[in-house]
């Protein structure tokens, strides 16, 4: 049981996609603007990470590997993300449009989200089992909507912050990104507990 909780903190805190791999950053950059936006940004990402890791692991283990299959795996991840993506854009629009028109190209671009694919392909060499699996990408998109919440936050306090002219915009955001994956650094010494 405690490996399973390792995984999730591990993936979450420790080697965050965003700050330690800087993997996902559209989204980041993109959709943090408001913290609406970014909840409902980082609430489908939580989804699409789950669900897509999961099925991955299946789609590897059981029909690319017994058939010697696995220099597809790529291609069928993808393939499985874009289906896991249109199933949630779908499901967003019915449930709240405004969320859906407030997330607008953000939502069919989890599809390219390169942090989704490397967890998808990192799950399906290094997942023993089909619940690390599933917790790694549990611990995926918790630590990916906390960066983006987070993030989010700062960046609207940010806007009525005096910054001077030369950091505005882009450059703040940047030098936030910084400052936000060092702190995240001191999380390293967990895994050694």
């Amino acid at each position: 049981m405690q490996e399973y909780i390792l995984i999730v903190v591990n993936v979450a805190l420790i080697n965050n996609f965003i700050l330690a791999k800087f993997l996902g950053l559209c989204p980041l950059v993109g959709t943090s603007r408001r913290l609406e936006s970014a909840t409902g940004m980082a609430l489908a990402t939580i989804f699409v990470l789950t669900l897509a890791s999961a099925l991955s692991y299946l789609v590897k283990h059981y029909l690319l590997a017994p058939y010697n299959l696995e220099f597809l795996s790529a291609l069928s991840f993808i393939l499985v993300i874009a289906v896991v993506v249109q199933l949630t854009e779908i499901t967003i629009h019915r449930i709240n449009p405004l969320i859906h028109n407030m997330l607008g190209i953000y939502l069919p671009l989890i599809t390219t989200n390169c942090a989704v694919l490397a967890v998808t392909l990192i799950n399906s060499r290094s997942a023993e089992n089909f619940i690390a699996a599933l917790l790694m990408g549990v611990g995926a998109a918790l630590g990916f909507a906390l960066v983006l919440i987070i993030f989010a936050s700062l960046r609207e306090k940010l806007e009525h912050a005096d910054i001077p002219a030369p950091f505005r915009g882009a450059g703040i955001a940047m030098l936030t990104a910084g400052i936000m994956s060092i702190a995240f650094m001191g999380f390293s010494g967990l895994d050694s507990m």
